[in-house]
């Protein structure tokens, strides 16, 4: 109510919403005032989702029970548990953007998306439109998503280039370990692997051809469990440093690029 006198008064006021600092104008409160919510709801004809806090003391239950009782049918109305007025926790975000992406599934007509045709042993990465570093990837049945993350402005939408090829990497060397002790019939039950990537000054390492700038070092994390003896031990770990994107890492690539207009 103080706000309101103040926002009427000077014409507008900074009011504190949520835990936030905004500055709301009068032109906002005539805008409100004007609007008769409730009676546009009843003529709507489109679904609605109402989601509410019982926690949230912006808006309380019994206005959020209002919006609902007031719309007509198709409704629906999520709780939100703890979360607060404004989502500020990203598991709580998260949430919600999970549950209304599914929710309007059932009320948009959408076409299919149109799938690249992707050969065996191959991989199109396709651009996101509308977004500066989100990637579709497709395999031939596959795809997956390629972002950097906002701290670089992107939208975090997936891992970034060098995670992925630290995933590859670490996928090759635990699936060739596995297939290793399989064939050997090693009792190995569990296999973990934390990979690392930075760059490196060439002068500080002592076992690299390169002697000047910098080079790309990636270290390798391996945790193994089962009723195994030391000499089986020793032998899978020697046999993941043989996985085929390892040989393929420390090895000559040529890589050879295409242009198409």
């Amino acid at each position: 109510q103080d706000n309101e006198e103040e926002i009427l008064a000077q014409g507008k006021a900074d009011v504190l919403l949520a835990g936030r600092q905004f500055t709301i104008k009068k032109q906002f409160i005539d805008d409100i005032n004007q609007a008769v919510i409730l009676d546009g709801l009843r003529d709507m004809k489109k679904a609605l989702l109402v989601m509410h806090s019982p926690i949230d003391n912006t808006v309380s239950i019994d206005h959020a029970a209002e919006i609902f009782l007031s719309a007509k049918h198709p409704k629906s109305f999520v709780t939100l548990d703890k979360a607060d007025h404004l989502l500020m926790s990203r598991k709580d975000a998260e949430y919600a953007a999970q549950v209304i992406g599914s929710w309007a599934q059932n009320y948009l007509e959408l076409s299919p998306t149109q799938r690249p045709k992707v050969k065996q042993n191959e991989v199109f990465v396709k651009s996101r439109e509308g977004s500066k570093f989100t990637h579709d990837i497709y395999s031939q049945k596959h795809h997956i998503v390629a972002d950097e993350p906002l701290s670089l402005k992107g939208n975090d939408l997936g891992m970034n280039p060098y995670e992925f090829l630290l995933s590859s990497l670490g996928a090759c060397t635990v699936m060739t370990m596995k297939v290793y002790a399989e064939h050997k019939g090693f009792d190995l039950q569990n296999i973990e692997v934390k990979l690392h990537h930075e760059k490196i000054h060439a002068k500080d390492c002592e076992d690299c051809e390169t002697e000047k700038g910098k080079i790309d070092s990636i270290t390798k994390e391996i945790y193994i469990d089962g009723d195994l003896t030391a000499e089986q031990k020793q032998k899978i770990y020697e046999i993941a440093e043989k996985c085929p994107v390892n040989r393929t890492l420390q090895s000559e690539v040529k890589i050879t690029s295409s242009h198409r207009d």
